[in-house]
């Protein structure tokens, strides 16, 4: 279901999709060989004007989401990161498209066709803690299921006829918890992320979906949550 993609991190998928142990050790040793984090923020055609439209995964009221990231963030004092916000962990599942390029009828079709869909609610981890070139983040483990249901909304945004993204070959879930501002050397950051390792998984119930206008402010990513489809 997964491909090498240069343009994704890390570019080679892991080799069992359903083993947290395999999936968390190739995060972790992808990461460990970055030479060098770029400027998350430094990204074509971004401005305080642009609209995007993005099925997430959100987790406003996840307790032990939250203090988990917390000490994480905790532990990344005087890197200079920016840290996501309690209100701001998400997972970016499928990109749908500009706001601008996706008329109403057609963003309609799209949540009808996902809502006969009847899609399952399922049960990942969040294990502390690895990265990007861009970011530090959770990795997400099983695989298998957030790769379905990527598989399952992409389809359904080929059918609707919405602008898109990349395809689920590419997919790499993950959930940051810090965004890196600059161009500078990784290991200074890879050896404080190796030190927060020893913190446990935090079970995440994945319960609905949520369809997001996603902008940006300065440094830190909002969104508005223009429809919620409770999984089954």
């Amino acid at each position: 279901m997964l491909l090498t993609d240069s343009r994704a991190f890390p570019a080679e998928p892991p080799a069992d999709l359903d083993s947290p142990e395999a999936i968390t050790a190739h995060d972790q040793s992808v990461f460990d060989a970055t030479a060098t984090m770029k400027n998350h923020w430094d990204r074509a055609g971004w401005s305080s004007e642009r609209r995007a439209l993005y099925w997430f995964l959100t987790f406003p009221d996840n307790s032990a989401l939250i203090g988990a990231a917390r000490a994480c963030q905790d532990g990344l004092d005087g890197l200079g990161l920016d840290l996501v916000p309690a209100g701001g962990l998400h997972v970016t599942v499928v990109r749908i498209g500009e706001s601008a390029d996706t008329p109403p009828e057609v963003l309609a079709e799209l949540v009808r066709r996902v809502g006969q869909l009847g899609l399952k609610r399922f049960e990942i981890a969040a294990h502390p803690l690895a990265g990007s070139q861009g970011a530090v983040r959770f990795t997400l483990a099983p695989w298998r299921p957030l790769v379905r249901l990527h598989a399952a909304l992409a389809a359904c945004g080929q059918e609707a006829g919405v602008p898109g993204g990349r395809q689920t070959s590419s997919f790499r879930p993950h959930l940051s918890i810090a965004y890196n501002p600059s161009i500078r050397p990784a290991q200074p950051i890879i050896d404080q992320v190796s030190r927060l390792r020893e913190i446990p998984p935090i079970p995440l119930e994945i319960t609905g979906v949520d369809l997001v206008e996603l902008r940006r402010e300065a440094r830190e990513y909002r969104w508005e949550v223009l429809h919620r489809l409770e999984l089954q």
